[in-house]
């Protein structure tokens, strides 16, 4: 009797210390995935604060009340982007796990934002590269200026009285934020073919990823997905069209000094590009995602009826 319950007690010490390493590797792999959560969220801040900041740190001449301002939005903006990542469960932030959206949205937005910044600089302090840019930028603007095209119908939020070479900048800023916009939107639905987007393999938490939608009221899943994708996709195609025109029709456009002061020109026309082709990419996300659900639905039928569970 004593040989079997030393053999007991020393199987329940092994087991006991195979549960408590166990459970130590299990909090090692909490703690480096909170680390890592954290470290990604300082990052996603920082490159916040870098994309507001960088207008007014390239342009010259800005003053001191607007670089405060502008600190003060980078530093909200760098808080709600830090709280919304560090945390496991959703926020307001949709496809916050399903890369490469957010990260090809912010691309879009950061490289819209910089183009356009040199576009301005090189008319107070011209340099090889922002003049270069400029003269690429006028060529495009004359491309893409012709009737009913967005860019034609940006220019009419200005008055009637703008000086040509006014004209002209919104223009160029109209033109190369469009096209950055559209070269962003098809780098997008490239990535999404090459990487198979959204399932890839791992799963895509509709909790998570579409914090704003309730899968659970609304009828059918799919279908509603597949309604909001169309809806999107409307909105983002008649946006750029509708826009200057709400603008037109509600103010009768904009004083030329106040579209044309650097600073505003380019958010305004960041804005004007980016709205419509962010709502294009959603609508795209959505209709994949409604394809994927489709997908599984058909893959668990068919196991059902020749006697599988689906795992």
């Amino acid at each position: 009797m004593g040989k079997i319950e030393a053999a007991r007690r020393k199987a329940r010490g092994k087991l006991g210390k195979a549960i408590r390493q166990r459970i130590g590797r299990r909090r090692v792999e909490e703690g480096k995935a909170v680390i890592t959560r954290l470290i990604g969220a300082a990052l996603r801040a920082f490159f916040v604060v870098v994309l507001i900041a960088t207008p007014s740190v390239l342009m010259p001449g800005t003053g001191a009340d607007e670089k405060q301002m502008v600190a003060l939005v980078a530093l909200f903006a760098a808080a709600l982007t830090f709280a919304e990542y560090k945390t496991t469960y959703p926020g307001l932030v949709e496809f916050r796990d399903a890369p490469p959206f957010n990260r090809i949205r912010f691309l879009i937005l950061f490289f819209t934002v910089f183009i356009l910044t040199v576009i301005q600089k090189s008319m107070v302090e011209p340099s090889t590269l922002s003049t270069l840019i400029s003269a690429i930028g006028l060529l495009i603007g004359e491309a893409m200026d012709f009737p009913y095209s967005p860019v034609r119908l940006a220019t009419l939020m200005m008055t009637e009285g703008a000086s040509d070479l006014q004209v002209i900048s919104v223009r160029t800023a109209a033109a190369m934020a469009y096209l950055i916009s559209l070269l962003g939107l098809a780098f997008f639905v490239i990535m999404l073919k090459l990487k198979g987007w959204p399932d890839r393999g791992n799963g895509f938490n509709v909790w998570v990823n579409l914090p704003t939608f309730d899968p659970t009221t609304g009828g059918d899943v799919v279908v509603r997905l597949e309604r909001d994708a169309r809806i999107n996709i409307a909105f983002g195609f008649l946006l750029p069209f509708l826009i200057p025109a709400v603008v037109r029709i509600g103010s009768a456009g904009f004083e030329p000094l106040t579209l044309t002061n650097p600073q505003t020109l380019i958010w305004t026309m960041t804005a004007w590009a980016f709205l419509p082709f962010s709502l294009f990419m959603r609508g795209i996300a959505m209709g994949k995602i409604a394809e994927m659900i489709r997908e599984k639905r058909r893959i668990s039928s068919v196991m059902g009826a020749e006697g599988y569970m689906p795992a």
